[in-house]
């Protein structure tokens, strides 16, 4: 099967897969009803089904050692992502029957690669963050991963196969620059929330000037 076979049912796999992001959240939430008062996430046991369903009841569900949540939350949605972009940039070339992708069309694949390499690498840091220590595994999470990024994100892709935009090369230099600019800020800040939250009494965030700190606590 071709990749470009994704194109041309995108929509039937979206469906696909929204179908067993609901069959997954019925799953966790039954599951849940059985789990103990500590497995239980903070923010999904308030007694309202709905809500409950939404949020998820059980903070890390697990088959034997396999956490389901922790798999959920970077792999299929990000690299599902990926492959996604690389079939719509496939496609474009056999639509206008290209030897080379479009310039576009290589920008958008190489920024987004960029972002889900840098989120795989820097993996550990996951641990971190509110989906894992706070969010239980609910609808909210399931249909995110599984739906929201990879059909969702892939939309810009999706849209440059029958709607090509030139870029000059001039104007291309200038969108690099600005997305590694902020990719170097969005590194920075992200690998500092990290370290703040693992340590935060580490000597070296204390050298962090006031306004860094004042982001730090307002996002907690």
């Amino acid at each position: 099967m071709e990749l470009y076979y994704l194109y041309n049912h995108f929509l039937q796999f979206a469906v696909s897969a929204t179908v067993f992001s609901v069959a997954l959240s019925i799953y966790l939430y039954v599951r849940s009803l059985k789990s103990s008062e500590e497995e239980l996430s903070p923010g999904g046991n308030s007694g309202n089904i709905i809500y409950d369903f939404f949020m998820g009841r059980e903070l890390n569900p697990r088959i034997g050692h396999f956490d389901l949540k922790y798999f959920c939350e970077l792999r299929p949605g990000l690299i599902g992502w990926v492959v996604i972009n690389l079939a719509m940039l496939l496609t474009e070339m056999k639509v206008h029957r290209q030897s080379m992708p479009s310039l576009s069309m290589i920008l958008v694949n190489t920024f987004q690669l960029l972002y889900v390499v840098d989120a795989l690498w820097n993996e550990e840091a996951i641990l971190t963050t509110m989906d894992i220590t706070h969010d239980g595994f609910g609808f909210m999470l399931a249909f995110g991963d599984l739906v929201w990024v990879p059909f969702l994100y892939s939309l810009q892709a999706f849209y440059l196969v029958n709607h090509p935009h030139e870029v000059s090369w001039p104007t291309a230099c200038a969108i690099l620059t600005l997305n590694f600019l902020g990719y170097y800020i969005f590194r920075g800040a992200n690998s500092q929330k990290n370290a703040f939250r693992r340590n935060p009494k580490d000597p070296k965030l204390a050298r962090k000037c006031f306004l860094g700190k004042f982001v730090f606590y307002l996002h907690f």
